[in-house]
């Protein structure tokens, strides 16, 4: 790898390490500290190692100098109180010799640690995002503006506020005990969920930040299946939901980051590996006594790695759409529904339950599916829905792609 790809590919890697294990180290109440520290590490990286040869070991490198750093902040700054300092001081004295505890289990466990303490109802869930994709994703600050469209002076503020906010309610990075972990994991499952999501609808037209924020949730969640007090059958579920829509992931764009219906995907791009995985998680998550809304979907996210185009798989489709509506009801869910439904019964029936649906009026992918139900039965009003849809998306690649459906439809 060439030294101008090196540091950003570390940056990526081995600061969400760094970062998770000097916030266990300093608390979150000094987490400003642990990244201010991470972020000067790779700014001597980008000085020195520009004036000399590279390290043999560049990850070593960043360890010790993120090690040497935390010990002078310790030495030479007062604002700690005396609680903090000493036992901060003691941890780093027995560890004198050696460098930053960068083993795996080490690092997972800060992971998780972070997780938990990031993931609180208390801050809003964009802001747990945002929090998730800077210290446990390694993020910088312009990529998650343009995941959120947004821009670096917001997402700061934002990132600022939430890490405000926890500090002041005092959140502990610290693992919950057996009793906690099930109140708590609801919300982190959530956030994970949410995160994938970003990555897999997100209007951002950056492709590679698209698939990279999907990689970073199914990491994440990985995480969890492997510490053993949070390997449960959601857990699991969510997981194998996340698999079966990454496996679909080279199919569902084209080279310009256009969408590509499901009907005109190209099956034979769908990664069979992770349809494999899914299968295996979702089959782990059906152990449980409990049905979630994880479960469902990855079952209909199954269905739609299935091949054949039956009868038999949208009414299966179908009716676990009914379940999750009955579980957990959501217009985007009950909009999804109306496409299985169309598959399975005709578009005649789809559009009347579809147009039940005004409360999603002001979104594009109400007008792009009514579009698609119109046509073939009534080409004006799916061009009308079409131009709506139009006036609606902010994404240029969708913009391209009502367009030139749009066109079709006049010609």
């Amino acid at each position: 790898m060439q030294q101008d790809q090196l540091i950003p590919h570390l940056y990526r890697t081995e600061y969400r390490k760094i970062i998770a294990v000097l916030a266990r180290l300093f608390g979150f109440e000094h987490i400003q500290i642990a990244e201010d520290i991470a972020s000067d590490t790779f700014l001597l990286a980008s000085e020195t190692w520009g004036k000399t040869r590279l390290p043999d070991n560049p990850a070593a490198w960043l360890y010790t100098v993120a090690k040497n750093k935390a010990k002078d902040y310790l030495k030479h700054n007062a604002i700690f109180n005396e609680k903090v300092a000493t036992q901060i001081k003691n941890e780093i004295q027995q560890t004198e010799d050696v460098e930053i505890d960068l083993s795996e289990e080490s690092i997972n466990d800060s992971q998780l640690q972070m997780m938990f303490a990031i993931c609180q109802p208390l801050i809003p869930a964009e802001a747990q995002i945002g929090l998730a994709l800077r210290i446990l994703c390694g993020f910088g600050i312009d990529e998650i503006a343009d995941a959120f469209l947004s821009n670096k002076e917001t997402i700061n503020k934002r990132l600022f506020r939430a890490k405000e906010k926890l500090r002041e309610q005092n959140v502990k990075i610290e693992f919950p005990d057996s009793k906690e972990i099930n109140k708590r994991l609801d919300t982190v499952l959530l956030t994970l969920y949410l995160l994938f999501n970003e990555g897999y609808y997100s209007s951002s037209g950056n492709t590679n930040l698209r698939r990279e924020l999907c990689l970073e949730a199914m990491r994440l969640n990985y995480l969890l299946i492997q510490n053993h007090a949070t390997d449960l059958p959601i857990v699991n579920a969510l997981f194998s939901l996340m698999c079966f829509h990454a496996s679909r992931f080279d199919a569902r764009m084209d080279k310009d980051g256009e969408i590509i219906l499901y009907d005109d995907q190209d099956s034979s791009l769908w990664n069979d590996e992770l349809i494999s995985r899914g299968t295996y998680y979702l089959v782990r998550g059906a152990k449980g006594p409990q049905l979630t809304r994880y479960h469902i979907e990855a079952t209909i996210a199954y269905w739609h790695t299935q091949k054949q185009d039956s009868p038999e798989k949208w009414d299966n489709v179908l009716q676990l759409y009914n379940k999750l509506l009955i579980l957990e009801y959501s217009p985007m869910a009950a909009l999804n529904r109306t496409y299985a439904l169309a598959k399975a019964r005709g578009k005649a029936e789809a559009i009347i339950e579809a147009e039940k649906l005004t409360q999603l009026a002001d979104n594009h992918l109400y007008h792009s599916l009514l579009a698609h139900l119109y046509t073939g039965i009534d080409q004006q009003k799916a061009l009308q829905h079409l131009q709506s849809a139009l006036k609606l998306t902010k994404n240029q690649a969708e913009k391209n792609r009502i367009k030139k459906n749009i066109e079709e439809l006049e010609n």
